[in-house]
């Protein structure tokens, strides 16, 4: 009788085992979320020591990104030539964002036809690290994003921010799966980008005379006070080099942006014969828009900014370049000879047409040497470039008329995907954007394909940005801070299937899901946001 109390003992201890092990364990949070998530039950544990293996030297490029994350978590781990515990196989030679993730009881399985998609499988999976440090539930993912065009922007033409921040900053949108930096490089403010054929670009336009203190006042420009001190910098094109090929890995591409014909009030400051009056100029040390641009009328202007190209282009291996296009006052343009000369000869109508016709001319030379152009919006007016990409900003009007007119178009219009404005308050908020607010519930709600256009018209919307102006964001942690959660949100709208009524409090209990993985990676986000959020 003992022998077969002992023996029912164990068939029902066994019995409690095998259930807990094939036990279906609580769906894991990740961000954005994914197209298809099965869950299965049983787990795979984490051992002390986990081997990783690729099947190409693309592969084993992320498998190692993936082990300093797990070396991070204390987890140690080692790259094997087959048969890892976690395998990462690149099945093709595409630009493929799709990948499947298969977490059994034995093996993590993460598969795609392109490094991209290995990549954001190993970023889906490093959050299900993150929430589940001894086991991983058993699942199966199929994944792929709904827009090509995931963009962030960072303007560092305002504010200056160490080539170290600025790897951070590719680092941290790259876990989001955006897959677009646009870098803004020139400004009024300041010229950032190491130009060789023009060196006053580094010694004068990179640095401005003081800073406006508090809010500017275009209106008030005589009341406005700054602080006096001298301020800039510039990035070597040796740094621009290394920062493109840092993002290359994390499957971010740089989209860099050097402003034409307005916003370059430094580089006349270098180089004042670009400009109608001849000047003197000096760089800006308040915000806004500024009359003095460049002038659309000299050969010279051309010359130089080819030049400009000539040297920026190189360091940028992906297809587009921006050229602003934004905020031209043609003021000066409407009083100069030269301009009205050009107009004369060219059968122009107005300033607006020159615009057209200084910007058309520019994209003729970005298309010949192999590079695409994206605009602001504004370079709709007097007539759209042949092969121009518009930026959408002031709303969402341009964006629907470029895409009538059959041309692509990216999606940032201010009232969803401006940063810089205030997350909430403004009481209690740092400095921001004067009277305008972008919370996370608006970012969330935000649908990047207007209602107005048809399907054939819809396919030009490649995705959208949110932008990060830098007037009042004076270093990294104010900038992350602006930042996240909001760009999120906006990841999920990117990335995830499209829904009707997208469920933001669902989203909210996600967001909050992810914190500890948000406080490993160090992020300075919104902590209040997600407190008010759930209430």
């Amino acid at each position: 009788m003992k022998n077969l109390f002992i023996l029912a003992l164990l068939a029902v201890t066994f019995s409690c085992a095998s259930t807990k092990s094939q036990e279906v364990l609580p769906e894991p949070t990740i961000l954005p979320k994914p197209a298809s998530l099965e869950m299965k039950p049983g787990a795979f544990t984490l051992k002390k020591k986990i081997s990783i293996s690729g099947t190409d030297e693309s592969a084993l490029e992320i498998a190692e990104l993936l082990a300093d994350y797990l070396s991070a978590q204390r987890i140690e781990s080692e790259i094997v030539d087959a048969d890892g515990d976690i395998i990462l196989s690149l099945t093709g030679n595409t630009e493929s964002e799709a990948y499947s993730l298969n977490i059994a009881e034995d093996r993590i399985n993460i598969q795609s036809d392109g490094a991209a998609g290995l990549f954001y499988g190993v970023q889906s999976l490093i959050q299900i690290i993150s929430n589940n440090k001894e086991s991983l539930p058993q699942l199966a993912i199929q994944d792929e994003p709904r827009f090509g065009y995931r963009g962030m922007h960072l303007d560092v033409g305002r504010h200056m921010f160490p080539v170290e921040f600025v790897k951070r900053y590719v680092d941290l949108m790259s876990h989001f799966k955006f897959n677009t930096f646009h870098w803004h490089l020139t400004e009024d403010q300041g010229w950032r980008i190491e130009i060789k054929k023009y060196p006053e670009l580094q010694t004068k336009a990179a640095y401005r005379d003081g800073t406006v203190i508090g809010h500017a006042s275009s209106h008030d420009r005589e009341n406005e006070k700054y602080d006096g001190e001298k301020y800039g910098g510039y990035y070597t094109q040796e740094e621009v080099k290394d920062v493109v090929a840092y993002a290359a890995a994390r499957q971010v591409t740089i989209v860099p942006e050097i402003e034409l014909p307005g916003h370059s009030l430094a580089a006349l400051t270098a180089y004042p014969h670009l400009g109608c009056t001849g000047g003197p100029y000096a760089t800006s040390k308040t915000w806004g828009v500024f009359p003095d641009i460049y002038c659309a009328g000299k050969e010279t202007t051309f010359e130089f900014l080819q030049d400009v190209f000539d040297e920026v282009l190189p360091l940028f291996p992906g297809k587009y370049v921006h050229i602003g296009g934004d905020e031209a006052p043609k003021d000066k343009w409407k009083t100069c000879p030269h301009c009205q000369k050009r107009i004369q000869d060219e059968g122009l109508a107005d300033e607006h047409e020159l615009q057209s016709y200084f910007v058309q001319r520019m994209e003729k030379y970005l298309n010949e040497k192999g590079k695409s152009m994206i605009g602001w919006d504004e370079i709709l007016e007097g007539g759209l470039a042949p092969n121009a990409v518009v930026m959408s900003w002031r709303g969402e009007a341009g964006g629907i008329e470029a895409a009538k007119q059959d041309h692509d178009v990216i999606m940032t219009p201010t009232g969803w995907c401006y940063f810089d404005y205030y997350q909430a308050g403004p009481e209690g908020e740092p400095l921001a954007f004067p009277g305008q607010m972008t919370t996370v519930e608006k970012v969330y709600s935000y649908e990047p394909i207007p209602a107005e256009l048809s399907a054939e018209q819809a396919k030009h919307v490649l995705g959208a940005q949110c932008n990060v102006w830098t007037e009042y964001i004076l270093d990294g942690p104010h900038a992350e801070y602006m930042v996240y959660p909001r760009a999120i949100a906006l990841s999920e709208v990117l990335w995830s299937p499209k829904v009707e009524n997208r469920d933001y409090q669902d989203f909210v209990l996600r967001l909050n899901n992810i914190q500890p993985y948000m406080d490993e990676l160090n992020i300075n986000y919104a902590k209040h946001l997600f407190e008010n959020s759930a209430k």
